[in-house]
C-alpha cells in the first residue's frame, strides 16, 4: 500500500492532526473552568495539532502543510454541515433517546462561530507556517525549539483573538473588555501549553528521524541531495 516510510509517517501524522482539529471545533462550545478562568474545552486537542502541524513541516515542507491545513478546514465545514442537517431532521419522538432540545444544545452551532472556527484555523496554519521556515532557513536544522514554539506563540496569537472576534465580539454577544480578557486567557493558556510541549517535539522529531533513516530508499534520496 505504502512505497516508503515517509508516506506512511504522513498519513500517521496527517490522521492525527486531522482527527484532533475536527474534534476541537466539534467540542468547542463546552465551557470549563480553571481556577479563575474560563476557557472552551476545544482547546484539550489543540496542543496535539500543535505537535503534528511542526512535525509535518519539518519533514514535508510548507506545501505538506498547506494542504493538509486547506482539506482539514474543508473536513470541518463538512462536518458542520453533516451536524447541521442531524440537526434539521427531527428525532423520533419517544423512541430516540437524545430529542431535539438536547441534541441541538450539544451540537448547535451558530453561523458566526463556524465562520470564525474555520477563518481563525486558515490564518493561524498559514501564519505558523511562515514563521517555521522564517527561522528554519535562518537557522538549519538547529534550533528546533525556536522554530515550533516561535511559531506556535505567533499564530496563536492571531488565531485565539480572529475566532473569538468573529464569533462573540462582532455580533454583540460580549463586549470589547471581555473579548479581550478571554481572548489572552486563552493565548497563555495556549502559549504555557506550547512551551511544555517543546521536549515532545524533540522526541517525535528523534524517533521519526531514526525510523526513516532505517528506510533504505530514504537514505539513497538524501545521498542524491
Amino acid at each position: 500500500m505504502f512505497k516508503t516510510r515517509k508516506e506512511i509517517v504522513f498519513v500517521i501524522l496527517a490522521g492525527i492532526f486531522i482527527t484532533n482539529a475536527v474534534v476541537a471545533e466539534l467540542i468547542g462550545g463546552k465551557l470549563i473552568q480553571v481556577g479563575p478562568f474560563v476557557m472552551s474545552i476545544g482547546i484539550l486537542p489543540w496542543p496535539v495539532v500543535f505537535l503534528t502541524t511542526d512535525l509535518i513541516n519539518e519533514y514535508f515542507g510548507e506545501k505538506g502543510v498547506k494542504k493538509l491545513s486547506f482539506i482539514t478546514a474543508c473536513l470541518i465545514a463538512y462536518a458542520f454541515l453533516i451536524l447541521f442537517m442531524a440537526i434539521v431532521i427531527p428525532a423520533a419522538k419517544g423512541i430516540s433517546p437524545v430529542n431535539d432540545e438536547q441534541f441541538q444544545a450539544v451540537f448547535g452551532q451558530s453561523m458566526w462561530i463556524i465562520i470564525g472556527s474555520l477563518i481563525a484555523f486558515m490564518a493561524s496554519q498559514l501564519i505558523d507556517v511562515w514563521i517555521f521556515w522564517f527561522f528554519k532557513r535562518r537557522t538549519g536544522e538547529r534550533k528546533i525549539w525556536l522554530r515550533t514554539t516561535g511559531s506556535t506563540v505567533i499564530s496563536q496569537l492571531f488565531d485565539s483573538f480572529i475566532v473569538l472576534g468573529i464569533a462573540f465580539w462582532l455580533p454583540g454577544k460580549i463586549n470589547f473588555e471581555t473579548f479581550l480578557s478571554s481572548a489572552l486567557i486563552g493565548y497563555t493558556f495556549k502559549l504555557s501549553i506550547a512551551i511544555i510541549l517543546t521536549p515532545l517535539i524533540y522526541a517525535g522529531h528523534h524517533l521519526i528521524k531514526k525510523y526513516l533513516d532505517e528506510d533504505p530508499d530514504h537514505k539513497k534520496s538524501k545521498h542524491r541531495k
